[in-house]
């Protein structure tokens, strides 16, 4: 059974082993501490093990930021990637939610494409030969949306 709930202090250990398994070091440990900090760490826990997460912030712009998201390679194309970007969704303060990724990284461009992300940009120069792909999604309806639809009856 698979569970996505906000971190607990005790996941703490557990997310940097898998982070660590997959990355090869250590060195995302403090923004990971930060991260739980403040509250904005989600998990998916598969039969009560920690498989994947997700860390949100509003440090693009203000705007809801996926920072990371991981899935533990075993578990990959079972839906925790899914349901881990719906639950940043559901936690995001702002109207758009943004995330990015490798131009290398087909995986996360199809889990975008799927979620009805936009491309919202591109950066050079972050990982050499690389580029950063911008997503966006918008959460609630932007001005020119509001725009689109009729008035309602009671309004004068």
């Amino acid at each position: 059974m698979v569970l996505i709930e906000r971190a607990s202090k005790s996941d703490f250990e557990h997310i940097c082993a898998l982070d660590e398994t997959i990355l090869g070091s250590r060195r995302r440990r403090p923004a990971i501490a930060r991260a739980f900090a403040e509250g904005r760490v989600a998990v998916a826990r598969v039969d009560g093990v920690v498989r994947g997460y997700v860390i949100t912030d509003t440090s693009f712009f203000d705007q809801g930021f996926v920072r990371l998201l991981l899935v533990h390679p075993d578990y990959r194309r079972r839906g925790l990637a899914t349901a881990l970007m719906r639950a940043a969704e559901l936690d995001c303060e702002t109207d758009k939610l943004f995330t990015s990724t490798n131009q290398s990284n087909l995986a996360m461009q199809a889990l975008c494409d799927r979620l009805g992300y936009q491309r919202s940009g591109i950066v050079d120069n972050l990982d050499e030969g690389d580029p950063e792909l911008i997503y966006v999604k918008r959460l609630t309806p932007g001005p020119r949306d509001a725009a689109a639809r009729p008035p309602d009856d009671d309004v004068e």
